[in-house]
């Protein structure tokens, strides 16, 4: 047996290594049916599936115990961007929305100072118009369902502008919370049904589209009144709100793909198949990520949130250490998990602030605002309701990719011919 001597540098190491994870152990947990933001606040209020509320049956899954770690999920902590209260999706599909609008709003302040509050379900109508032109072009060869990417939303606000919240929130008929399960179903249906009719007119296709979601949703404005102003959505855009959308930039690292090079995200929800994202070693993410938003910017970042370390209780995302240690994340772990599909494209967030260095052990933690049910699991009265702390490393292993003002990784870019 060989005598093992440890250097207080080496101690040092392992003591920040055990607590960077924390030795992290996992538990089983039974959980009620029924029980938790999403069924007892948004499916209450979608009467199609109420019915649903009565099922009993307990849901079994493993997940991390976090229970009696020190972590830093108290927003007093970090250093933040301005942005609006966080506000949820409801039972809709568009993240990708919800996270890249509140981008631009805090975009918005950044720039002129100014609060505004955006309407999500105005772009969110327009993309399904467009996702169903697409699929009667390509006779039904697309993709058409409630996801999409958040550079959609540049392309789509240069199309057909913008609007405020005010202007058109998405709920009618007293609904409180979103759900376009049905309206989706529904023009999924009329979409393969011209597979069989064969009567593929992009015109009175479109046409059906746009009665459905009027149906469901209401019919868009096409002009609005602002501190006294009539605006349309393109004089909006371009007067009030100011931003140009050519001027956000999607970055994105995945080996398997050229880095250094623009290329294409292949993931469903890039549905148009859009070439337009910088790839980037690992490396060069996470210091592009860490320097916008300790420079003031706020991201929309996209990845996977499907993992036991990623907690609705204490709202803090961790990579354990039964999953991998965090000195062997790395390029080829993150392209293993993207490739095995246990990384996925799940859920887009918007990134408002960094806890650099918490307890000085080299790590930074960053917070999240989210718009789904599952940061809302805690009292509504709570600072921590509708936002996550995400640990660098679940960034480094389970983010795929961010939306940011180019200004923010000028550096990177010029990298790229």
């Amino acid at each position: 047996m060989k005598k093992i001597i440890l250097t207080s540098g080496l101690l040092s190491m392992l003591i920040f290594a055990g607590y960077a994870q924390n030795v992290s152990k996992g538990k089983i947990i039974t959980e009620e049916k029924g029980k938790g933001f999403y069924y007892e606040s948004i499916l209450k209020d979608v009467s199609a599936v109420e019915e649903k509320l009565t099922e009993k049956a307990p849901f079994v899954r493993f997940v991390m115990d976090q229970s009696g770690m020190d972590l830093p999920n108290d927003q007093a902590l970090y250093k933040t961007v301005w942005s609006n209260s966080t506000e949820s999706q409801g039972n809709a599909g568009t993240c990708w929305s919800f996270s890249t609008t509140s981008f631009y709003e805090s975009e918005v302040f950044r720039q002129y100072g100014k609060k505004v509050e955006i309407s999500e379900i105005y772009s969110a109508y327009f993309e399904y118009v467009e996702k169903a032109r697409r699929f009667i072009e390509k006779r039904g060869d697309s993709e058409f369902s409630e996801g999409s990417e958040g550079n959609a939303l540049a392309r789509i606000t240069k199309m057909y502008g913008a609007v405020p919240e005010k202007a058109y929130s998405g709920l009618i008929d007293g609904r409180k919370y979103h759900s376009h399960a049905k309206m989706v179903a529904e023009m999924t249906a009329f979409l393969n049904s011209l597979k069989i009719s064969n009567v593929w007119n992009i015109e009175s296709g479109l046409e059906t589209i746009k009665s459905i979601m009027n149906h469901y949703i209401g019919v868009p404005p096409t002009q609005f009144v602002v501190e006294g102003k009539t605006y349309t959505p393109q004089t909006y855009l371009k007067e009030y709100l100011k931003i140009n959308p050519d001027d956000f930039v999607e970055i994105l690292s995945y080996k398997q793909e050229p880095y250094w090079q623009q290329v294409e995200y292949k993931v469903p929800d890039n549905w148009w198949h859009n070439k337009d994202y910088y790839n980037v070693p690992l490396d060069d993410f996470m210091d592009a990520l860490k320097n916008a938003i300790k420079s003031g910017y706020s991201l929309s970042i996209g990845g996977d949130v499907s993992e036991t370390g990623f907690s609705r209780e204490t709202n803090c995302a961790i990579v354990p250490d039964y999953d991998i240690p965090s000195a062997y994340i790395n390029e080829d772990a993150r392209q293993f998990r993207f490739s095995n599909e246990t990384t996925t494209d799940d859920h887009g967030m918007q990134m408002i602030g960094f806890l650099e260095n918490y307890k000085g052990l080299g790590k930074d933690w960053f917070l999240i605002k989210d718009s789904s049910s599952g940061s809302r699991n805690v009292d509504a009265s709570s600072p921590n309701f509708g936002y996550y702390f995400f640990h660098e490393d679940y960034i480094k292993l389970k983010m795929m990719g961010f939306t940011v003002h180019k200004d923010a990784v000028k550096d990177l870019l010029k990298k790229f011919n």
